[in-house]
């Protein structure tokens, strides 16, 4: 990796990977402000304003952007999370320029016609909806809600209908002006891309941008419950989990690889206890995600009304028996999922672009592919064990959806783990 850092007088980071063998660039400009910044009578305003943003400029309209860029033969696509909204673009090397001149334009001149905004607010309904006629995606939005109820942090991404409706121009103006500032925002290159020209486009482009930084998040507060939803379906589907832990923390490393260990993977324990063995669900896996300062473990299975009951004790006993008996080999295969999912991600110049830039947001630096794998190869079986146990202290969080009656409440899912 070939990482080069540009820090402006604004406080806007530029950050490119070099990939001289391609032909194309992945370009990108990512926002640390997400779901999770939002103010209650803000709830869904992160995703709107991304979806806005390609809605026409005062030099463009929405047309004019996608004939633009579809006539270099690129592509325009944008993603709204908890904390980062990114907007990215991949284009041949020759135009650059072009990507970083619309990407500007969205960001930084966006009219949020009022037509548009009430044709797209329609979009994010139907969006909505559709999450709410897929179980195995409405599950993790009840969980997270459970886990930290009353906070951003846990509240679905896309908002509800409701406030959705309500949002505005001003409204959308407002949020725009509060969090898109230069000390929140990291542009990124990667691939066929030359370092001192991207910077010398961003000076050229962004300059509009506001400067400082945007208000920070509240702080994440776990708490733990249950959530369940009959419904009648074929299926239970079933999210059991725990606070995990922050990028920043110590063990944040042991406890992907104990999740990875776990359930990643064909060869983990969930898989083969819970589906090879006892036939018990087609989907089950485990998790891990990481945020600032906190971090969600579990797992996921999808199973029938008569297996419910089997498959939870079944689940525990396999998350609980890993944190004394995970083997070296388990670990080391775990390990070398981890390594080589990160070496084929990294073949893609968009993914580069996009790891640089979470790292930056993240830690304040990019990391290394060897400090990366450094990291993991120095990890221990015993380092991993203790991470485990670690995820299992909190108090449990149950979410379910379809026939639930047989689905184990948090106690008695503590109760299982006792001991540990």
């Amino acid at each position: 990796m070939s990482v080069e850092l540009t820090t402006l007088p604004s406080g806007l980071r530029i950050v490119t990977d070099a990939m001289p063998h391609l032909e194309t660039a992945s370009l990108g400009v990512w926002i640390g402000a997400g779901s999770r910044h939002e103010a209650p009578l803000e709830h869904g305003l992160s995703h709107l304003l991304e979806h806005m943003a390609f809605k026409g400029t005062r030099r463009r309209s929405a047309r004019v952007i996608a004939e633009e860029i579809e006539g270099a033969g690129g592509d325009l696509n944008a993603a709204t999370s908890v904390e980062q909204t990114a907007y990215h673009a991949r284009v041949l090397a020759s135009d650059t320029a072009l990507a970083v001149d619309i990407l500007a334009d969205i960001i930084t001149d966006s009219v949020f016609d009022p037509a548009e905004l009430e044709r797209e607010k329609s979009v994010i309904l139907q969006e909505i909806g559709a999450v709410e006629d897929t179980p195995d995606d409405l599950v993790f939005e009840m969980f997270t809600a459970t886990a930290y109820p009353d906070q951003p942090i846990g509240r679905p991404i896309l908002g509800t209908p409701a406030r959705v409706k309500g949002f505005d121009r001003a409204s959308i103006t407002a949020y725009l002006n509060g969090h898109y500032r230069t000390g929140a925002t990291v542009i990124t290159g990667a691939g066929a891309v030359e370092h001192a020209r991207l910077v010398e486009d961003v000076q050229q482009r962004f300059s509009a941008l506001p400067t400082d930084l945007h208000p920070p998040a509240s702080e994440a507060r776990y708490v733990g419950g249950e959530a369940r939803l009959k419904r009648r379906l074929e299926q239970a589907h079933i999210v059991v989990g725990f606070e995990g832990v922050s990028f920043h923390h110590p063990d944040y490393y042991a406890a992907q690889v104990f999740a990875n260990a776990v359930g990643g993977g064909m060869s983990s324990r969930l898989f083969q206890e819970v589906r090879e063995v006892r036939g018990l669900a087609y989907a089950i896996y485990s998790f891990h995600w990481s945020y600032s300062d906190t971090g969600m473990f579990g797992f996921y299975a999808g199973t029938s009304a008569r297996d419910v009951a089997e498959l939870m004790p079944v689940a525990l006993d396999c998350v609980g028996a890993a944190v004394e008996s995970l083997s070296a080999d388990e670990a080391e295969r775990a390990k070398a999922q981890m390594k080589v999912s990160l070496l084929v991600a990294l073949e893609s110049s968009q993914a580069r672009a996009e790891q640089i830039a979470r790292q930056l947001l993240a830690l304040g630096r990019t990391l290394s592919l060897d400090e990366i794998v450094g990291r993991i190869d120095a990890l221990t079986v015993e380092e991993i064990r203790r991470a485990g146990a670690g995820l299992l202290r909190s108090a449990p969080t149950v979410a379910s959806i379809g026939p639930v009656r047989r689905v184990l409440a948090p106690d008695a899912v503590a109760a299982r783990l006792r001991g540990l």
